[in-house]
């Protein structure tokens, strides 16, 4: 059998299998939006109302995540994660064959509910097996499988929801999981849960300043980064001037630039901490989300594509790079209570991403694309000083 121990000398077997999780829960949350017209015409619904399949998953995990990782914090997380993922796999099959709107809609709660089983404990496997010289870098790399899910497994699920129906994207993505399942079972190590420490003091933990100003930066930080990858198509129409095919050359520069991101941000975790490099892509992403919006109201409807796509490379590199120095300070102010701790940090990822389409939308709506990526500058600007506070009042690790 596999043991922690041994695993923790390479990463080779197991962390590709924990950035394939994430990158097929990544794909099933976010691949609605690729299918909206076909699913609700297939549905005898409204394309609005087919949209809020995506809203009733996010707010379903938002909330379900902390219990259930409460609930299941002592359980042995490789079997956790093998439930989860059958679970979801199988949810996914008999989305495929949804009769009708209301079936479809109980199925998107389940496969909230079996993804927020899974994730927080795919992030807290990924730190328990990694050395401890290489724990950010191997959050990097399951945090990228969200992001690589963006602008590879949405792209590809709606060009084949396009050419075969948008029931053979669920039985894909349910095909893609019992892959991964199987490839998870063999190469994933066995590791034990968190310690025995009680309800009431996981709750303690879940309840410390520190841990809950660290969700408060990762609501912050969502809103006003995925502001802008939301709206991406009134932003860049708007300073460009350009709209059709172009779009998905920037939501392509957004996506490698971040998926890059990702993993440079838990590299700069290992080496300077994980609060010196969350000040890091936080600065950066207010520096690139200013220089955007300086762009569009400097130039508006003029902007060169290689000019406004350097920039959304720059945002999108930054944006996506906070995740793994968050969710390592996480880890190291909650102790005993990571995994919890993570599954509250990941709910504050969802409602950022709520807050994020909700301030978009009125900005767009009072003041078209630009108007939405001040905004955005606005919130970056003002959760950089938050973060550097935070930070400031509660490190991560003893300073000298």
């Amino acid at each position: 059998m596999r043991t922690l121990t041994s695993e923790r000398r390479s990463t080779a077997s197991w962390l590709p299998c924990l950035a394939l999780i994430t990158f097929a829960i990544g794909t099933d949350d976010f691949i609605i939006a690729g299918l909206l017209p076909e699913i609700a015409r297939d549905q005898g619904v409204s394309e609005a109302a087919a949209g809020q399949l995506v809203t009733a998953f996010s707010v379903s995990y938002a909330l379900a995540a902390p219990p259930l990782a409460v609930a299941m914090a002592q359980f042995p997380r490789k079997p956790v994660v093998l439930f989860g993922l059958t679970a979801f796999a199988m949810i996914n099959v008999v989305t495929a064959f949804a009769p009708n709107y209301g079936t479809m809609m109980a199925l998107r709660i389940a496969a909230a509910l079996a993804a927020a089983s899974i994730t927080p404990a795919v992030f807290a496997l990924a730190a328990q097996l990694a050395s401890p010289a290489r724990v950010g870098r191997a959050i990097g790399v399951v945090a990228a499988g969200l992001t690589v899910s963006l602008f590879v497994g949405v792209p590809l699920g709606s060009l084949l929801g396009t050419a075969f129906g948008w029931r053979s994207t669920f039985l894909a993505v349910a095909l893609f999981t019992a892959i991964v399942l199987a490839a998870s079972a063999h190469y994933l190590p066995a590791a034990p849960g968190a310690p025995e420490i009680g309800l009431r003091a996981q709750l303690r933990i879940l309840s410390r300043p520190a841990v809950l100003t660290t969700v408060i930066g990762t609501v912050m930080g969502a809103s006003g980064g995925l502001l802008v990858y939301t709206y991406i198509g009134p932003i860049t129409r708007a300073m460009s001037g350009y709209d059709g095919p172009i779009l998905a050359f920037f939501i392509a520069v957004v996506g490698v630039a971040g998926a890059a991101g990702t993993l440079v941000g838990g590299r700069l975790t290992d080496r300077w901490g994980a609060d010196r490099a969350l000040l890091a892509t936080f600065g950066g992403m207010a520096i690139s989300l200013v220089s955007l919006a300086a762009l569009g109201a400097v130039v508006p409807s003029g902007v060169p594509v290689w000019l406004l796509a350097g920039a959304l490379a720059l945002y999108g590199f930054a944006g996506w790079g906070f995740n793994p120095p968050m969710n390592a300070r996480m880890l190291a102010l909650a102790g005993d209570g990571g995994t919890e701790a993570l599954a509250l940090n990941t709910s504050g990822l969802y409602v950022g991403i709520a807050v994020g389409g909700a301030v978009g939308g009125a900005a767009v709506a009072a003041a078209g694309g630009v108007g939405a990526a001040v905004t955005a500058a606005g919130m970056a600007a003002v959760t950089f000083a938050a973060i550097a506070g935070f930070v400031r009042r509660y490190p991560s690790a003893p300073t000298a």
